[in-house]
């Protein structure tokens, strides 16, 4: 069973829609206690850094997830799911994110903001991850203090990090589940590891 967490916003029906499709079992949730019993956790998101870690904080899921991601068993961050994986956000100074990673979350500088559309990844290390167009809608991007975490980069007006893996978190600022094959085929290879 996967937990996809529901947080009171975030792309969860698409989410929910690919897995069905691949016929996997999963519910979209907001208790702790589905978090804790569930094989796999997904994190979506979209919306801002601060209100998706004041809502984790207000239903009780900060501990749980982590305590999920210390137990070893597959996480996967999508978009503001990676993005909370870190210290904390320019889009929401002073709020603390999740800190499973040393880091922060920075917005482009440079063209129009935000990122809407297809665009490559390209992968730094042998993981999941293929060279391919992959859906992004991103004003902000993570800049991780520990390189070896990277796992693909893509180019937006200069090179950012588009997914990171390490050990049994693997996330990503696309969107797979609106990725078209490519999203679909990423999900699968994730299911499998």
């Amino acid at each position: 069973m996967i937990a996809i967490i529901d947080y009171g916003a975030g792309n969860l029906k698409s989410v929910k829609n690919a897995l069905d499709y691949l016929n996997v079992d999963s519910i979209i949730t907001n208790k702790p206690e589905d978090i804790i019993k569930s094989d796999r956790i997904i994190l979506p998101g979209d919306g801002s850094f601060g209100y998706m870690m004041e809502n984790l904080e207000k239903n009780g899921l900060v501990n749980p997830i982590k305590n999920f991601i210390r137990s070893g068993k597959p996480f996967l961050g999508i978009c503001l799911g990676l993005q909370g994986l870190f210290e904390e956000s320019e889009e929401s100074p002073n709020v603390k994110g999740l800190s499973i990673f040393k880091g922060k979350v920075v917005r482009f500088r440079k063209g129009k903001v935000p990122q809407i559309g297809w665009n490559k990844i390209f992968p730094k290390k042998k993981t999941i991850f293929k060279e391919d167009f992959m859906y992004f809608v991103n004003s902000y991007y993570v800049v991780p203090k520990d390189n070896s975490i990277i796992a693909a980069t893509t180019d937006y007006n200069g090179n950012f990090v588009s997914s990171i893996k390490s050990n049994n978190i693997t996330a990503m600022q696309f969107h797979p589940e609106k990725s078209g094959k490519a999203g679909i085929e990423l999900l699968k290879r994730w299911l499998k590891c």
